[in-house]
């Protein structure tokens, strides 16, 4: 029994040599592995926080470079619209003026023609007048059988062309 015992029995100075084992290995662990690992467990964390926020703001400046195309299309379809009025304003501009010139002219083409009829209308009234006082001036020479004074022969005639004036 006394040698189950002496197994079993702890000896101070082995112990204190046990724990102070220990502690130089918790140090060298400590100091040579523990130390490292988190510096890099540190740096590689450091590098995700640094791709993510790079990811981030790649992200942001796609948003905004987005945006941006967006509102030069908009921009640029006000703009084509804003064309495409204009040149519809001003095709239809062109064409009014266009009619109102051909209106305008054809109005003046049958002022000249009524007139052109109005002073042919006349001539030939004068032609008629005066071809219609010489034969009734033959006729009534003829029936009269006498000479008629000059004065009375304008009156008549006169007279007679009023007549046929109104008829006509």
């Amino acid at each position: 029994m006394n040698e189950t015992q002496s197994l079993v029995t702890l000896v101070p100075w082995t112990f204190i040599a046990q724990i102070l084992n220990l502690f130089i290995q918790l140090f060298l662990i400590k100091k040579f592995l523990f130390k490292p690992i988190n510096n890099i467990l540190k740096k590689r964390q450091e590098l995700a926080d640094k791709e993510i926020r790079d990811a981030k703001t790649a992200k942001e400046e796609a948003i905004e470079m987005k945006n941006s195309y967006e509102s030069s299309i908009s921009e640029a379809r006000d703009e084509a619209a804003r064309i495409m009025k204009s040149a519809e304003k001003e095709a239809s501009a062109k064409a009014e003026a266009i009619v109102s010139e051909a209106k305008d002219e054809a109005a003046g083409i049958k002022q000249r023609a009524e007139a052109d009829i109005a002073q042919e209308r006349k001539k030939a009234l004068n032609e008629v007048k005066d071809e219609i006082g010489g034969l009734a001036m033959d006729i009534a020479g003829k029936v009269v059988e006498k000479e008629i004074r000059e004065e009375d022969h304008k009156k008549l005639i006169e007279d007679f062309i009023r007549g046929v004036g109104e008829a006509s």
